[in-house]
Formats: structure tokens, C-alpha cells, sequence
């Protein structure tokens, strides 16, 4: 009944959100956890930049690059925001300790925070989504 409309589209939004915020709690912690090995490196979530070029890549105008034969490379090619997905990425590029370390606790609890702060708000926006659908029944 709500398939392919902008309702859909944003709780399913939201909703991948807060999947990749949970993942991302799961990466902190384990990064907190190991805060004291040598030599381990810290890891990240990247999920908000690609998924914000899957969504330009809808608005992208359709007349201009036009492929004309299958072989043809695309010029700009429209990618399903329901492909993307999360990657765990290590920083490599950092050292914090003498023993190889790189996790910063500090750093660490503040992402923490700020993704708690993160899925809060995305778990009222989807509350807030189905009271309007609720408003709408009534």
C-alpha cells in the first residue's frame, strides 16, 4: 500500500540508519575494548558518504550522457540507495602510543555519544513518521 512512496523511501532511510548506528556502537566498543593492545588499530564505519552520493546520483540529469549502444561506458550511471551498505574501515594512517596503539578513549566516548544522540533522534523521527500515519487513519 505505502511501496514507492516518500514515506516508504524515508522510514526505510532512517531505518538503514539505525542499523549502521548499531554497527557502529558494536566498532566503538570494541575499540574502547581495545585500547591497551599494541599495535591495534582503530576501526571506523563509513555508510552517510555513500549513501549521499546514491542519492545525488537520483537527482542526475538523464539527458546528458546518454549511452546510446550497451557497450558504451555510462557517463553517469543512477545508483539504488538500497545497495549501499556499510565498511568497516581500519585507520592505518594514525599512532596515538609509543606501542602502536591508536585508539584515543576520549575520541572514542565522544563518537560514542554522538551516535547514541544519533539513533535517538532517528527513532523519533520514525515515531513521529507513523503518528502522522496514525493522524491520517483516525
Amino acid at each position: 500500500m505505502l511501496e514507492n512512496t516518500t514515506f516508504a523511501k524515508s522510514v526505510d532511510l532512517i531505518q538503514r540508519n539505525m542499523a549502521v548506528s548499531t554497527l557502529r556502537r558494536q566498532v566503538i566498543a570494541n575499540n574502547i575494548a581495545n585500547v591497551e593492545t599494541p599495535n591495534f588499530k582503530r576501526s571506523v564505519v563509513n555508510f552517510e558518504a555513500e549513501l549521499g552520493r546514491a542519492l545525488a546520483s537520483e537527482k542526475l540529469d538523464k539527458s546528458i550522457g546518454v549511452v546510446t549502444h550497451e557497450k558504451h561506458i555510462p557517463f553517469k550511471q543512477t545508483v539504488d540507495y538500497r545497495t549501499v551498505g556499510p565498511r568497516i574501515v581500519l585507520d592505518y594512517l594514525t599512532t596515538s602510543k609509543n606501542n602502536g596503539n591508536n585508539v584515543d578513549v576520549e575520541r572514542e566516548l565522544m563518537q560514542a555519544t554522538e551516535n547514541q544522540m544519533m539513533y535517538e533522534l532517528m527513532a523519533g523521527a520514525v515515531n513521529h513518521q507513523f503518528k502522522q500515519i496514525n493522524i491520517v487513519l483516525r
